[in-house]
């Protein structure tokens, strides 16, 4: 099948890893299993609720030419997490804002993400935010969209 979601996802988590804005934050390719309590977190490929279907991608495809080029849409969720173990979820609201702003500025600064013939961009969010036992959460998740050719 020749989806480009692989290679966008593999550059979405390269420009975050290499972003020195997020030095302090645990960037991760899909949901990760692990002991270490970090409380800032960018998940690319999934959407951070541990209770969801971890869904990493959708696309709806077509054929482009005869020549068996394709185009297809694709979404991605990117998902910026924080916690901590106090009530201040306005704090928490805000940094999550703060960490999702470098992924609007990567897709402002290169729409294609350094990839030929891909567009994307933030096509939506969805902000969810809680108290626990352990704290206030707050999960903003990116859905990053747009379309790309196959060859």
């Amino acid at each position: 099948m020749g989806s480009r979601v692989p290679e966008i996802i593999d550059a979405l988590v390269t420009l975050a890893r290499a972003d020195p804005g997020l030095a302090d934050v645990r960037v991760t390719d899909g949901p990760e299993l692990t002991g270490d309590s970090d409380r800032e977190w960018l998940v690319v490929g999934f959407d951070g609720d541990p209770e969801g279907d971890y869904e990493a991608a959708q696309t709806v495809g077509g054929w482009a030419d005869l020549g068996g080029g394709g185009e297809e849409e694709f979404q991605i969720p990117v998902a910026a997490l924080v916690m901590s173990g106090d009530t201040d979820v306005v704090a928490l609201r805000r940094r999550a804002y703060a960490i999702a702003d470098h992924v609007e500025t990567w897709l402002h600064a290169s729409p294609g993400l350094g990839l030929e013939s891909v567009e994307a961009q933030i096509a939506g969010t969805q902000l969810v935010q809680d108290q626990t036992s352990r704290g206030a959460r707050a999960r903003l998740v990116l859905t990053v969209a747009g379309r790309a050719f196959t060859y």
